[in-house]
């Protein structure tokens, strides 16, 4: 199993009877798993359970959950909101009185009125509800779980871009070690010329006196242990990559990790070459962790 991404969006349709549904779901990048929900047509008692459903399928990403309800207009009775049409009624002399040339008004333009006329629903069983609320339930498991496919799916895609990223650390860090090997015989080679510059012509420095300071400076430069790291992060990182789970926030620290080791390569560095190669390994270690962002 690859990686999944936090990235996604899913949409899933339903009916029963005389209702119709529509769950749509958007998911985005976040340190945690944050579900927010906004259920509509009398469905809001089922956000608690919609958001249980969320984090038995998810780890991490911000969800935005989304329910609309329409009831079928055929199926509907309607009545005449005789209170409203009431006050409708009584206010007319008033307004006539301000309004002499208008007309008496008509029926069909008293019942077109917003409230006069509305829709006869009648309050559903329990048992009619429960199977309701089951069905609606059973179309937002069936949408997260297309929202898991494409997360997945997503997540393939930068896996294959993200082993990149990491062959090309590897490559570089071989190509640091070659020019690593080779800083010992550098620095001992301008130690000298230094010297011989300063002395400017006195007797030459003893043999051991200019080891001993070759040898604190090679200590001091010495690369080894940082590209030892660099590698073992790089198998690290690879390794989390063909892992099953949530491994965002280990790719997270390693990328924290990868930055430490490449920043002292840097510093250490006595060739220009070198400190070349290790302002790539930044580079490359910036576009990986900016891809580690979408893992959940």
């Amino acid at each position: 199993m690859t990686i999944s991404s936090m990235t996604g969006f899913a949409r899933q349709e339903g009916s029963k009877d005389s209702r119709s549904w529509v769950w749509e779901i958007k998911s985005v990048n976040a340190k945690g798993l944050d579900v927010r929900c906004r259920l509509g047509g009398g469905f809001e008692h089922l956000e608690q359970l919609a958001r249980d459903l969320a984090k038995k399928k998810f780890s991490r990403g911000n969800l935005s959950v989304s329910l609309i309800v329409v009831r079928d207009k055929s199926d509907a009775a309607f009545r005449v909101n005789h209170v409203v049409l009431g006050e409708l009624l009584a206010t007319l002399p008033e307004i006539q009185k301000q309004i002499p040339e208008m007309g008496p008004p008509s029926i069909d333009g008293l019942l077109a009125l917003r409230g006069v006329i509305e829709p006869l629903e009648e309050d559903p069983t329990e048992e009619d509800q429960e199977a309701l609320d089951k069905a609606v339930l059973d179309d937002l498991s069936i949408a997260l779980e297309a929202l898991a496919d494409m997360r997945n799916e997503e997540g393939a895609r930068l896996s294959e871009i993200m082993e990149a990223f990491l062959n090309e650390i590897a490559r570089l860090c071989g190509a640091a070690e070659k020019l690593a090997a080779a800083q010992p015989a550098a620095i001992k080679a301008r130690l000298e010329m230094q010297i011989q510059t300063l002395l400017d012509g006195s007797p030459p420095v003893a043999e051991d006196r200019l080891a001993q300071e070759v040898a604190l400076l090679v200590s001091k430069a010495d690369l080894r242990e940082e590209l030892d790291r660099l590698k073992a992060h790089q198998e690290a990182a690879s390794g989390l990559l063909a892992e099953e789970g949530s491994v965002g926030r280990k790719l997270d620290f390693l990328c924290q990790e990868f930055n430490r080791e490449a920043n002292t390569l840097c510093s250490k560095s006595q060739d220009v070459e070198l400190t070349r190669i290790g302002l790539d390994l930044k580079a490359v270690i910036e576009q990986f962790r900016e891809q580690v962002q979408n893992i959940e």
